[in-house]
């Protein structure tokens, strides 16, 4: 997998906001509502079956985690995400000439990956509640939520490998290493936990292993299933890989300042688990009295137990965002998802794709970098 170091060149925070247009992109809706749901309807039924493989009970979690079901086992429309990467996937074959249907043993394997991080991730952070419902861990208990996270990885490999041509097993063998750089990346994150600095380059190098590298699998493996070359399919990968830490920058602003309502977490859910978030990292690395103080404050904070943390009040949390405001990691976050984002879109002059194509995948990276902000 093709993963580019330009992602570091623009991180001093003495260069903030030099290399972006501080304007957000347009967003094409209905295009970009019509490609998600595009590849919503073609990987779900694919998806469903795959889940259907799992022994009791493990089908009914993996169910009630995707939303099919409620808490009570009853037929439940919840939200199952954005299905960004099922997108992309589809996108990926047409990229390189193949009709969108090749795409679909990639999508719902790239999405039985995100999915597998999600239940493990869930439980590792604490998070109580995901898609505005209570986690799978919270409800079926952590034994589950590994065991069923365990199974989605393994039915993803399956999903690919049974197409039996050697495509299928280029695009493992891409999906297999993006996994493990994804699983890099939450170590990383898990560690940077528990240490009072992270470097700027240190956090994006763990965004781009936690979120990167899948969505940049997500962006080439239906080209892969379609027969694309090597070269062709790094490339799209770039794309991907720097649209991923644009999303993960988003997702770092929507961690401290997002609304609950939108999110489906808690208020300030990166700061109740002490995560070194690009914000946090930014403001840390900025100088000055305000990043002073919040070093201060984030040292003492290392020191207190998971229950101390737990009884802070919500205007804790808000005077340490008020504080990673001030010195500047906020705008500095926001800045970076847009030089992300831009680094995303010049990548995709490097493949010979259909200009709708192209078009759509610039309309995509549009709604990941102004998604609910």
């Amino acid at each position: 997998m093709t993963t580019s170091t330009s992602a570091r060149t623009s991180t001093s925070i003495g260069n903030r906001g030099e290399t972006v247009n501080p304007a957000s992109p347009a967003i094409d809706t209905e295009s970009v509502t019509a490609l998600l749901e595009r590849g919503r309807t073609l990987a779900t039924p694919v998806l469903r079956a795959a889940v259907d493989r799992l022994a009791p009970p493990m089908d009914t979690v993996a169910a009630y985690h995707f939303g099919w079901i409620d808490a009570e086992g009853r037929p439940s429309a919840g939200d199952s995400g954005k299905a960004v990467r099922p997108a992309l996937a589809l996108l990926s074959a047409e990229a390189a000439g193949a009709a969108p249907e090749v795409g679909i043993p990639g999508a719902v394997a790239v999405e039985l990956v995100h999915n597998f991080s999600l239940l493990h991730d869930d439980l590792m952070d604490g998070d109580e509640q995901r898609r505005h419902r209570d986690t799978v861990w919270k409800v079926h208990g952590p034994a589950q939520a590994i065991l069923v996270g365990d199974a989605l990885f393994a039915l993803a490999n399956e999903i690919l490998l049974e197409l039996g041509t050697v495509d299928a097993g280029r695009a493992t063998r891409r999906l297999t290493l993006a996994t493990r750089k994804l699983i890099d990346g939450q170590a990383q994150d898990i560690s940077y936990e528990h240490r009072e600095r992270v470097t700027v380059e240190e956090c994006l190098e763990m965004e781009g292993n936690k979120t990167g590298a899948l969505l940049a699998c997500a962006v080439s493996i239906g080209a892969v299933l379609g027969g694309a070359d090597d070269r062709t399919a790094d490339t799209l990968e770039k794309y991907g890989y720097h649209l991923g830490l644009a999303f993960q920058a988003v997702d770092d602003l929507l961690g401290i300042w997002g609304d609950p309502d939108a999110t489906g977490k808690q208020t300030w859910s990166d700061l109740r688990q002490r995560k070194k978030s690009l914000p946090v990292v930014a403001a840390l690395a900025a100088g000055g009295p305000a990043s002073e103080r919040l070093a201060e404050i984030l040292a003492a904070d290392a020191k207190k137990s998971e229950t101390e943390i737990a009884d802070f009040t919500e205007e804790e949390f808000a005077s340490r965002a008020a504080l990673i405001e001030e010195a500047g990691g906020r705008e500095w976050t926001s800045q970076e998802a847009r030089r992300q984002h831009a680094t995303a879109i010049a990548a995709l002059d490097g493949v010979d794709m259909p200009e709708k194509v192209r078009e759509q995948l610039v309309a995509l990276a549009d709604f990941v970098v102004v998604r609910e902000r």
